[in-house]
C-alpha cells in the first residue's frame, strides 16, 4: 500500500511517516524541499521569486516521485511519503496569477498523468495558531519570515482541497492533530496506526471501533 501523508507546514508530515515506518515495516519517502536555491528569497519577498521557486519544486517533485515511487512499491513494503505530487498546485494558486499560474497549471497538468496516486491520503491538519507554534519550535531559518497570514492562506487552501472540494484523487483519511503530540505521547500515535489500518483494512485493527480523535 502507498500511504502519502499531507497537510500544512509544521503540521508533522514528515515526523509521523518516520514514526509509522516500523509499525508498518514500511519504505518511506520524504520530499527534499532545502536544496530549493530560491526558498529563503521566496519567503523574504514572495511576489519576486514565486515563480521561479514554484516550478523548481514542481520539477523536483515530479523527478522524486517518477523515479522513486515506482522502485519502491515493487519492493513489496508499504510505501509511506511526506508530500504528494498535487500539493504543489496549492501552493501555485495562492502564489501566482496570471500568465504565470497558467503556464504553471499547464506543465503542472503534462507532468501529473505519469504520477502514481497513493492508495489512501492521510490529512493532517491544525489550527493556525497551532502551526505556527510548531514552526517556531522547530526554528529552521528559511522560516523565520513566515507571515502567519501566509499560514492561514495555506490552512484555508488545503482544507477546501481535502475537505471542501474533495479533488484529491485518493481517498482522504482527515486527522485533527490540535490536541494530538505522537512524538511524545505513544498512544496518540497509536490512534493514528489504527486509523490507517481501519481505512486500508490492514490486519491488526478492529473495525467495530468507531473513528475517533
Amino acid at each position: 500500500m502507498y500511504i502519502a501523508i499531507e497537510g500544512v507546514i509544521g503540521v508533522g508530515k514528515t515526523t509521523l511517516a518516520r514514526l509509522l515506518q516500523p509499525s508498518f515495516d514500511a519504505n518511506v519517502l520524504l520530499e527534499v524541499f532545502e536544496e530549493n536555491p530560491f526558498l529563503s528569497d521566496f519567503y523574504a519577498d514572495r511576489q519576486r521569486y514565486a515563480f521561479q521557486t514554484q516550478i523548481f519544486f514542481l520539477l523536483s517533485r515530479y523527478r522524486q516521485q517518477s523515479a522513486a515511487v515506482p522502485g519502491l512499491l515493487e519492493s513489496g513494503k508499504h510505501l509511506f511519503s511526506d508530500y504528494t505530487f498535487e500539493k504543489d498546485s496549492l501552493f501555485a494558486r495562492i502564489n501566482l496569477v496570471g500568465d504565470e499560474l497558467q503556464m504553471y497549471y499547464k506543465v503542472h497538468e503534462a507532468l501529473g498523468e505519469k504520477i502514481i496516486c497513493p492508495d489512501l491520503l492521510v490529512y493532517l491538519r491544525a489550527d493556525t495558531d497551532v502551526l505556527m507554534a510548531r514552526i517556531a519550535l522547530r526554528d529552521r531559518p528559511y522560516e523565520r519570515q513566515m507571515e502567519r497570514s501566509y499560514i492561514d492562506e495555506l490552512n484555508l487552501a488545503y482544507d477546501a482541497f481535502y475537505i471542501e472540494e474533495k479533488s484529491h484523487p485518493s481517498p482522504v483519511l482527515t486527522i485533527d492533530t490540535n490536541s494530538l503530540d505522537f512524538v511524545n505521547r505513544v498512544e496518540d500515535l497509536q490512534k493514528v496506526d489504527l486509523r490507517i489500518r481501519q481505512a486500508l483494512q490492514l490486519a491488526p485493527y478492529q473495525p467495530q471501533l468507531p473513528l475517533v480523535d
